[in-house]
């Protein structure tokens, strides 16, 4: 007879303790997004100004060599390595903007337990990807710098692009395993 009366009391427990533990979650999850997203905004700022350098740099070595017979120095190589600050640091600004390719053939089709399933999956290995690219780049940088590599007119160290490209990835990394964790959570995404 007791162990039937405590059953109600432990299960009312039990989902007390649950609700308590995801209002915990989800608050943890609001805070790392709002420092991410902080962090996505500089580097989206920077890889945007890069594309502006890129343009005039291309505009003002073609009026050099074309008007005044003398073109910018190196304006290959710098283009060259301003175009991966330009993409890497944007690539996490347009993966929040929902601007990378998104394909859902089955999807809308399967039970929303399965599609959660799914989702958590491409979460999961779209966090694999960018943490191997992440690191990657970082054994990239760090061999260019041991080398000593650089660019072959103007002569610019590679090895800081390279790290630069790495650390623009992480904010990816933690924009898809926070996808995760709502999607398997079920947590509504916060208004940041």
């Amino acid at each position: 007879m007791n162990i039937v009366c405590s059953a109600p009391r432990f299960l009312k427990w039990s989902i007390g303790m649950v609700v308590v533990m995801s209002d915990i979650l989800h608050q943890i999850v609001l805070k790392i997004e709002m420092v991410n997203n902080l962090f996505i905004k500089a580097i989206e700022s920077i890889g945007i100004a890069a594309l502006f350098l890129i343009m005039f740099i291309t505009l003002f070595d073609v009026i050099g060599a074309k008007m005044f017979l003398a073109p910018i120095f190196g304006s290959l190589d710098i283009v060259m390595l301003i175009q991966v600050v330009a993409i890497s640091f944007t690539t996490a600004a347009a993966l929040m903007a929902g601007k990378h390719v998104h394909v859902e053939l089955f999807l809308p089709y399967l039970p929303k337990s399965l599609r959660s399933g799914v989702i958590a999956t491409v979460h999961i290995l779209g966090v694999t990807l960018f943490v191997l690219i992440s690191l990657n780049l970082f054994r990239y940088g760090y061999r260019l710098q041991e080398t000593g590599e650089v660019s072959p007119t103007a002569h610019i160290a590679i090895y800081p692009f390279a790290y630069g490209a790495a650390v623009a990835f992480i904010p990816i990394c933690i924009e898809l395993l926070l996808r995760t964790v709502r999607v398997l959570f079920r947590i509504d995404a916060g208004q940041t």
